[in-house]
């Protein structure tokens, strides 16, 4: 069948690297398991499905070095399916509570379900749920690239050779884990100035992602725009963000997820429940928190405390009229745009990986939908992977981008700015010295040698973006700071030792 064009959805998922041992239970260790929960296994659970199904979908997507390095730590693992087993325990007591309550008997019988249906899953992959994406990419069915090591913001490191442990770290990592080279590479934070493709090139990488601004400013500026790849000068290709599909699915405000009908993020069983009923399932400290079992919808623009009970058949119904708009969107503007090009177009559509479940509950069913409709409703527009569509149309015009992020008006100021520029003159002097250090110490071995590597190991975690980005949004800011200072504190000690 010719298609006149081609949809690319880009799901970028990313954490950054918590891991506390010292501690019985850890707040932060939080972000991961609400995003397995929430995100990671209902999205395997959703692909899975389609191959049973015969649903012939394409996924690009990212898993970054530090997210698959928590998602195969054997801690992290088993902390994990114990906080897992908590929350099925406390969701079967719900069932019992609510067992005479028209509003909320269903949404506790689907968080029941829920948390079974991804115990089901875990134990499956026994625990490492990395085996369960490794196998869909074997299958052709999504294309698993890597990120920089640490999610390291390469514009802002003014040591080359910083910038290239950044890549080759994250080169080697994807190999041990996926037993392949990738493909391709998300950098951090979609960000981009001209040189850095070439790093990639060193590393055999064929494409990279960049946010429209980094298209639409290159120079010459490319003849199809975003709708398709361009080619630096280095021959690595690069695909470009579509500024319709990010607005139609990202802004909570326009876009799908803040639609009425779908789950109230903010409102949880961990402030609404009797303290004592609900204080086995929060942390030790015994301090009120989201516990991932939320009863109520959006609603509208009210206090939380006026929100309205959540149904789940009814979000349901609503995410498959909105992969419906979707796709009618974007056979609309293929056919529109295959009347201007020489090539069928392709659409790039990008987002973090959790956006779909974690902040968009009803995200995993909007994509199950989509992928379905996308296959048995048209006939205009195809899935496909940034490496199939360079296979199939290889000759792309020969661009330099411009410098770019996908940030706050298009460039670098959410990653350097008032709130976080000072950490800057300290990741350049670690650089340098580090670079210093391993030149010199080239061939030695023993306890030089892990000091040495000890060191390299905590420059990558300070250069993280998370960092920088966290005080700039003003969230877990002093977990921000500290992680930041014990960093420095250990880094200097390897390097002084």
């Amino acid at each position: 069948m010719n298609y006149k064009g081609y949809w690319c959805l880009q799901l970028h998922a990313h954490l950054p690297y918590v891991r506390h041992p010292e501690y019985p239970d850890f707040l932060e260790e939080d972000w991961l398991y609400e995003a397995i929960t929430e995100t990671y296994l209902p999205l395997l659970s959703v692909f899975e499905k389609f191959v049973e199904d015969g649903i012939d979908f394409r996924i690009t997507m990212t898993i970054t070095p530090s997210l698959a390095n928590m998602l195969s730590d054997n801690l992290l693992q088993s902390r994990y399916y114990e906080r897992l087993n908590k929350q099925i325990e406390l969701s079967e007591k719900e069932l019992s509570r609510t067992q005479n309550s028209i509003d909320f008997k269903p949404v506790a019988q689907m968080y029941y379900d829920h948390f079974q249906d991804c115990k089901r899953l875990w134990n499956k992959y026994n625990g490492n749920i990395l085996n369960g994406f490794k196998k869909l990419q074997f299958l052709g069915k999504i294309e698993i690239i890597t990120c920089c090591a640490t999610h390291g913001f390469l514009p802002l490191m003014n040591n080359e050779k910083a910038q290239k442990a950044q890549i080759s770290v994250a080169c080697k990592d994807y190999e041990r884990h996926f037993g392949v080279s990738p493909k391709g590479i998300w950098l951090a934070e979609c960000a981009y100035y001209p040189g850095i493709d070439k790093i990639l090139k060193g590393e055999n990488l064929k494409y990279f992602f960049l946010d429209s601004q980094g298209i639409l400013y290159a120079k010459p500026r490319p003849k199809y725009g975003v709708f398709a790849p361009i080619y630096c000068e280095s021959g690595v290709a690069a695909f470009s963000r579509d500024m319709e599909t990010a607005s139609q699915v990202w802004s909570a405000e326009t876009g799908y997820p803040g639609d009425f009908a779908y789950r109230e993020f903010y409102r949880d069983l961990g402030y609404d429940c009797d303290y004592e009923y609900i204080k086995p399932y929060l942390h030790l400290d015994g301090i009120r928190r989201n516990i991932g079992i939320k009863y109520h919808k959006i609603t509208g623009k009210v206090a939380l405390s006026d929100k309205q009970p959540y149904f789940p058949q009814h979000a349901r119904d609503k995410a498959a009229e909105h992969a419906g708009n979707f796709l009618f969107n974007r056979t609309k503007q293929v056919e529109y745009l295959s009347e201007l090009m020489d090539r069928p177009p392709i659409v790039v559509s990008m987002y973090d990986a959790e956006l779909f479940g974690h902040w968009w509950f009803e995200g995993p069913d909007f994509i199950n939908f989509l992928f379905r409709k996308m296959q048995y409703d048209q006939n205009i527009i195809k899935p496909i992977t940034p490496s199939e569509y360079l296979n199939k149309f290889p000759v792309n015009q020969i661009v330099s981008p411009a410098a770019s992020s996908w940030g706050d008006k298009g460039y670098y100021e959410v990653w350097l700015n008032e709130a976080n520029d000072y950490i800057y003159r300290h990741l350049h002097k670690a650089s340098d010295r580090m670079s210093e250090l391993a030149n010199k110490f080239a061939d030695v071995g023993g306890i030089l040698k892990r000091a040495l590597n000890q060191s390299a190991r905590e420059l990558l975690l300070a250069q993280s973006s998370d960092w920088a980005f966290i005080m700039t949004t003003g969230t877990m800011v002093e977990y921000a700071k500290k992680e930041q200072k014990i960093i420095w504190k250990i880094l200097q000690n390897c390097i002084h030792k």
